[in-house]
């Protein structure tokens, strides 16, 4: 009797090291698990935002009211592919390198640069100062003219009707008469006195317009706030 009871005490410990090391191991394979699950999330959100629809973080005030600054804004990347191409009215993000940004080496901490990138990409910090939102007002072979007697945005001597801008805000304070080159834009930010955009870049190559091909896509939805979902308006190059 007293040879069992030895015994069975001498066995309590185990089953309690035993019991630990399963606890121990299902601890690990639920982490390991949860790690895995996250990283595969993290890699779907990257692909996903470099061919697909990526969100931008809206960094200025200067496309108010139909975008404010914090909003995710969803960009369809795909809306230019497949033989389509931006139309007057359309809202885009685009590269402005070489057109609204002088073409500059990289430079920097390629491991911070990486980083921020990544992160802009997801939408969770502001895009690189490269990257621009703004609407189209004319494409290739337009001649946009600003303005007429009543104030408004001519496109091939049509008047635009422009119900997006901003209250208060005129079509233009800045002159100009331009044909776009083919394969190019011209684009301006809604909120005209607070928009640095083709009107700024006048005397640069190209006149101020962007090249097609630098559009990263078309801006679709706001994802976030919640407040504030849904669809970014098409003005349809409305003429009046």
């Amino acid at each position: 009797m007293d040879t069992d009871g030895t015994d069975a005490r001498h066995d309590e410990p185990e089953r309690d090291r035993s019991s630990a090391s399963d606890g121990g191991g299902r601890l690990r394979s639920r982490s390991f698990r949860l790690a895995a699950c996250a990283l595969g999330v993290v890699l779907v959100t990257l692909l996903t935002s470099a061919f697909a629809v990526q969100p931008f973080l809206v960094p200025s005030s200067s496309m108010e009211p139909a975008l404010r600054v914090g909003d995710r804004v969803l960009v369809n990347k795909l809306a230019y592919r497949f033989g389509n191409h931006p139309e007057r009215g359309d809202v885009v993000v685009f590269d402005g390198t070489g057109s609204f940004v002088e073409e500059t080496g990289s430079g920097g901490n390629p491991l911070t640069s990486l980083l921020r990138k990544a992160g802009a990409t997801v939408g969770l910090t502001k895009p690189a100062e490269s990257d621009y939102v703004k609407r189209v007002i004319a494409v290739g072979g337009d001649r946009v003219r600003c303005c007429d007697r009543r104030g408004r945005i001519e496109v091939n001597g049509a008047p635009v009707d422009e119900p997006y801008l901003h209250s208060g805000d005129a079509a233009s304070d800045v002159p100009f008469d331009i044909r776009v080159p083919r394969g190019r834009l011209w684009v301006m930010g809604d909120h005209r006195s607070r928009s640095s955009d083709s009107r700024d870049h006048l005397g640069d190559p190209g006149g101020g317009s962007v090249p097609v091909d630098r559009v990263i896509g078309r801006a679709a939805w706001v994802g976030w706030p919640p407040a504030r979902l849904g669809s970014v308006g098409r003005a349809g190059g409305g003429h009046g």
